[in-house]
């Protein structure tokens, strides 16, 4: 382990912490309202070092499922809707009122990925989020539930995290959970598991060992942990995963301590703010199927899409919509912002730019997507 890290971690000055549903209401027995207070109590701590903090916090549909009498989390959208109508009121209360022990004010933040999908909107939501740290306000942060259909049935509050870490430039993403951190094989199914305490977010070995399936209450699972992790790094946070049962988890954090939690550094320098947005992008209106010249020119010479290279369009979209750039073998490379309709470009495909000039098409330019609007995945 890298005493320089986690001495790095103890040094950062913007943390986002992301609690999950099975601490939160202590397993499904209703709001843990007494560690809620206990996180509070270190996160006012942390404010008096210095250290910014937003709040993702899970809960609301467990907390609704708890009032509705239902054991399990149901697959029906109504019912997992209205259970996360009912159940945001009581956990925003619930937050407000320990932070206001200390006098402290916070702020209800309800987002999709639609909010942030749409440049537009995520700059808003990055401007409203960003005031309210100015201001001295704890933005607490939760997935819009109540509407997002796509979200409930697909989404996790992990990655909603990752995407707050991003949309405020955060040095650290904070993962409290009811495991000690990331093991190498699931702890609860094998006593001889090794936990993991600092790896790289981006080494591809830890989703092989992360496990996809969540628990009753939650959506996640330690699989989408360790991709708010790679996620997170791609602004240049470092993510921990940590139980938020260790008594003084925070402030011992924020120490330095080594023996708390699993580090996951980055090990790329952080995005430009549009690549960024660009990355954090889940919903593209379509696909640019590329040649093997152009992945290389990519990915490995960082060069802009040009027509030549692309062998197929799969998508209806618009001037400016994001798209997926992916390799013959349909595995992504990159996403990006296009600079022509589909059917447009449906015509560029594979010729070369002397001949489209011929052809008089190149009203928005020689690329489809420029290097700068485009970020590697």
């Amino acid at each position: 382990m890298s005493a320089s890290d986690r001495e790095r971690l103890a040094q950062t000055k913007r943390w986002v912490v992301k609690i999950g549903s099975a601490l939160l209401t202590n397993d499904g027995q209703g709001l843990d309202v007494v560690r809620m207070q206990h996180w509070v109590d270190e996160m006012v701590r942390l404010r008096a070092q210095g250290i910014e903090l937003c709040v993702v916090s899970s809960g609301a549909i467990a907390v609704g499922l708890k009032t509705l009498a239902l054991a399990t989390r149901p697959t029906e959208v109504p019912v997992l809707q209205a259970a996360a109508a009912i159940g945001q009121m009581g956990l925003v209360q619930a937050w407000q009122s320990c932070f206001q022990a200390h006098g402290i004010s916070t702020a209800q933040v309800l987002l999709t990925h639609e909010d942030l999908a749409e440049r537009e909107r995520y700059l808003n939501a990055r401007d409203t989020l960003k005031t309210l740290m100015r201001f001295g306000v704890v933005p607490v942060v939760n997935e819009n539930d109540t509407v997002a259909t796509a979200e409930i049935r697909f989404g996790d509050n992990d990655s909603l995290a990752a995407l707050a870490t991003n949309l405020l430039e955060a040095d650290v993403l904070v993962i409290l959970t009811d495991q000690d951190g990331f093991f190498d094989r699931d702890p609860r199914k094998d006593p001889s598991a090794q936990l993991i305490r600092e790896a790289r977010a981006l080494d591809p070995s830890l989703q092989s060992m992360a496990g996809r399936t969540g628990g009753t209450l939650g959506s996640g699972g330690m699989y989408t942990k360790i991709q708010a992790g790679v996620q997170a790094a791609r602004s240049g946070a470092m993510t921990v995963i940590a139980s938020g049962r260790t008594p003084q988890v925070l402030t011992r954090l924020a120490s330095g301590d080594p023996e708390i939690g699993s580090l996951l550094t980055p090990d790329l320098k952080p995005l430009a703010a549009r690549k960024r947005w660009l990355a954090s992008h889940k919903q593209v209106k379509g696909r640019l199927i590329v040649d093997s010249g152009a992945v290389d020119a990519l990915a490995r010479l960082g060069r802009s899409l040009l027509p030549v290279g692309v062998t197929a369009i799969d998508g209806e979209f618009r001037r400016g919509d994001v798209v997926a750039v992916v390799d013959p073998e349909g595995r992504s490379v990159a996403i990006g912002l296009v600079n022509y309709d589909a059917d447009v470009a449906q015509t560029m495909c594979g010729k070369s730019t002397q001949d489209l000039r011929q052809l008089n098409v190149l009203v928005e330019g020689e690329t489809l997507i420029h290097r700068d609007n485009m970020a590697l995945v």
